[in-house]
C-alpha cells in the first residue's frame, strides 16, 4: 500500500510534534541524546501513525499487538514523543522528564511506562529480545510483528551479529531491524570508530533481505515497512540513511549533539526551528 499524500502530510505534522515534545524533554533536564532522538523520529513516526504497527493505547499489553524495541535506548525519547501523540502517556510527563519522581528517563522502562514494551539502554541486547518475541510469535501461531531500532555504532556489538544470524536460521519474517544509519557515534565517525560497511552486503550475507531508504522521506520509510510485512520467510532489516540531530539546524551532523546540555537561548532556537505550524507548547 503505497502512502497517500494526506498520510504524508500528516505524518510530516506529527514528526514536527514528536521533535518539539523531544526538545521539551531534554529542556526540562538541562540536557539530552539530542541527536540519536532526531535522527530516528520520522522512523518512530511512521511505526506509530503510518498504520503500520498494530497497537490499543486503551490496552498496552494487548497480547496480538506490534512489539517495537529501541534498542538504541538513548533514542527512546523519539518513542516517548509518540506515546504521548498516540494517547499511551500523558503529555505533562513531558516537562517532566528525568526530574525527580518522574516517569521518562534517559533510558526507557517497560515497567513504568505504557507502550515500552522492552527495557533498553545497555547497547547490543535489542536484536536478540527482538529475534527471541518473533521467534515466541511464530511457536504460538501469533500474526504480531515485531521491530527493532539500532544505531549504526550499536553494530559494533558482536550480540547483533549472533541475532541476525540466528533470526535468518529460524526464518523469522515477522522481524524487521531498522539501522537508524546517521554515520556518527559518541566517539566520532561510524568509520573511523569502527567501520561498518559494507552494510548491506554483511546483512546479506547473514541471510536478510535488505532494504537501503532516506530515512526522512516518509514514501521511502512507509514502502519500506510495509514490503517488511509483506508475508517473506526471511527477516529483513530496512537500512535507513539519516541525519544525526534532523530537525535542528544546529544540531544536524554534529557529533557533539550526541548527548549534551542546552541553553535557554538554544532551546528556544530549536523550538522556533521546530514549531512551523505544530501546536507545540511554549
Amino acid at each position: 500500500m503505497e502512502a497517500k499524500e494526506e498520510m504524508i502530510a500528516g505524518l510530516e505534522q506529527r514528526s514536527r510534534k514528536i521533535r518539539c515534545h523531544i526538545v521539551e524533554m531534554f529542556n526540562a533536564a538541562g540536557h539530552g541524546h539530542f541527536g540519536g532522538s532526531l535522527s530516528c523520529t520520522d522512523i518512530v513516526t511512521t511505526l506509530y501513525f503510518g498504520d503500520i504497527m498494530r497497537m490499543d493505547a486503551a490496552n498496552p499489553k494487548w497480547t496480538d499487538r506490534d512489539r517495537l524495541i529501541v534498542s538504541k535506548g538513548h533514542g527512546a525519547p523519539a518513542a516517548y514523543g509518540a506515546l504521548v501523540e498516540k494517547g499511551f502517556i500523558p503529555e505533562k510527563w513531558v516537562k517532566e522528564y528525568e526530574t525527580l519522581g518522574a516517569n521518562l528517563s534517559t533510558h526507557p522502562n517497560m515497567h513504568t511506562i505504557p507502550g515500552i514494551d522492552i527495557s533498553a539502554g545497555s547497547l547490543g541486547h535489542g536484536l536478540s529480545i527482538g529475534a527471541g518475541m518473533a521467534l515466541a510469535a511464530k511457536m504460538d501461531s501469533k500474526d504480531y510483528h515485531v521491530y527493532v531500532i539500532l544505531g549504526d555504532g550499536e553494530l559494533a556489538e558482536g550480540a547483533i551479529w549472533e541475532a541476525a544470524m540466528a533470526s535468518a536460521k529460524y526464518k523469522l519474517g515477522n522481524l524487521t531491524a531498522i539501522v537508524d544509519r546517521n554515520f556518527l557515534c559518541v566517539g566520532g565517525s561510524t568509520e573511523d570508530v569502527m567501520p561498518v560497511e559494507p552494510l548491506a552486503d554483511k546483512w546479506q550475507a547473514f541471510g536478510w533481505k535488505v532494504i537501503a531508504i532516506d530515512g526522512h522521506d516518509f514514501k521511502q520509510i512507509h514502502a519500506a515497512l510495509t514490503e517488511s510485512k509483506a508475508g517473506s520467510t526471511q527477516p529483513t532489516v530496512i537500512i535507513a540513511n539519516t541525519t544525526k540531530g534532523c530537525g535542528v539546524s544546529f544540531m544536524a551532523n554534529k557529533r557533539e549533539w550526541h548527548g549534551h546540555p542546552i541553553s535557554e537561548e538554544e532551546y528556544r532556537q530549536a523550538l522556533a526551528e521546530l514549531r512551523g505550524d505544530c501546536k507545540c507548547t511554549e
